[in-house]
């Protein structure tokens, strides 16, 4: 049964998630929905308390396939997806972060978004991104950024959604529908696309610190 996960993004850089090149990825934070989302799930990121105002909707992904860190660090088809650091933008936030020499290995993690200032590997952020070793793809998705919508009041009183949870919130197809049925019309209507710069794009060069809880 298909299942929606409604979260608040803390920071809308382009990261987590990463809409670019016509596919959507969720390879770092929110690692309890990475373990639990499977194929044909809705996850739909809204703005909260650190982006205001609240209650706009970022973007919303059905899940199309996932994989491993290993088999997104090793697939050509992902390589594009390697963070960048004296890039663009788009190539600053590249969410294709954590690889191992071997199985066993311990993980490593490129310069990226999740590395201490100086670019050395967090050891703080690999541990909580790599807790759960799945990256959540999508083809079927549409990224607002910027130009993010207010979810209207009558879905969000359907759902009793009067603010963001501390992690997320989880419906099923019924209770979800009135959500669904207000963005599945936007999905159709600009398929895969990136309609705006996220909302955070400006300090696409910065990294997050655990310790502060904040870009830095």
């Amino acid at each position: 049964m298909t299942s929606i996960y409604v979260y608040a993004v803390s920071y809308d850089l382009g990261f987590a998630p990463n809409p670019f090149g016509g596919l959507c990825s969720l390879a770092c934070c929110k690692p309890k929905i990475r373990k639990k989302a499977v194929d044909g799930d809705w996850i739909i990121g809204l703005t909260g308390v650190k982006i205001k105002p609240a209650m706009r909707c970022v973007f919303a992904m059905v899940v199309t396939s996932s994989t491993s860190f290993d088999e997104y660090w090793a697939h050509p088809d992902f390589t594009t997806r390697r963070p960048v650091r004296n890039g663009t933008p788009k190539k600053q936030v590249g969410d294709n972060v954590y690889h191992r020499e071997e199985p066993a290995s311990p993980w490593l993690q490129e310069d990226s978004v999740h590395s201490q200032v100086d670019g050395t590997q967090c050891l703080l952020n690999t541990a909580h991104d790599t807790r759960i070793n799945r990256v959540l793809l999508s083809n079927k998705f549409v990224y607002f950024g910027a130009s993010a919508p207010v979810v209207p009041q009558p879905v969000r009183d359907a759902l009793e959604y009067s603010r963001n949870p501390r992690d997320y919130r989880k419906f099923d197809a019924a209770q979800g529908k009135p959500l669904i049925d207000w963005l599945a019309p936007e999905i159709a209507a600009h398929p895969n696309q990136v309609l705006a710069d996220p909302i955070d794009f400006a300090s696409s060069a910065r990294r997050f610190s655990p310790t502060l809880q904040r870009m830095i």
